[in-house]
């Protein structure tokens, strides 16, 4: 263990995965690879006021598109096929983490050379998850109305600290 691995330890913020290229935030200001899925919230191309909540599952790789008000999004043909938004989803994932990195959480086995993550993906019906994915989103928003400071935050307390000797 290095010096460095042990200050890692020591402090209270997580690092910062840099984007592996420069994404557009208003097409997809949310997504992250959590919960076993790629997950994240994709702007509407129509209206400005709705947004679809989309997540793909690692593993068998099912889709669930709804809009913020928990209604299905149209495009979602069965499972079968990928709507826009779950395209834009994952390209989102592929510049802010890299095609490697999203394959290997997705379980999804690229052939030789592709840079195609969809070509890996065997896709089906995934159960809506909407609202874990939406409540996951406002309480990634709710940080950035958070002055900085590095004074610890209440709702993080229960984090475990350092063992303590007694």
């Amino acid at each position: 263990m290095t010096s460095d691995d042990v200050a890692y330890e020591r402090r209270s913020s997580a690092s910062v995965i840099t984007p592996v290229v420069a994404r557009k935030l208003a097409k997809v200001p949310f997504v992250e690879l959590a919960d076993g899925r790629l997950q994240g919230v994709v702007s509407s191309g129509s209206d400005i006021e709705r947004v679809y909540v989309s997540s793909i599952t690692a593993g068998d790789h099912g889709l669930s598109c709804n809009t913020n008000n928990n209604r299905p999004c149209g495009g979602l043909a069965g499972g079968a096929h990928a709507c826009n938004h779950l395209r834009a989803l994952a390209d989102a994932a592929v510049a802010q983490y890299g095609l490697a990195r999203v394959a290997r959480y997705l379980k999804a086995e690229l052939a030789d050379g592709s840079d195609n993550l969809w070509s890996g993906l065997h896709t089906t019906t995934a159960p809506n998850r909407a609202a874990e994915v939406f409540s996951s989103f406002l309480r990634h928003l709710a940080y950035l109305e958070v002055t900085p400071s590095t004074d610890p935050l209440p709702e993080l307390q229960w984090f475990p600290a350092a063992a303590v000797a007694r």
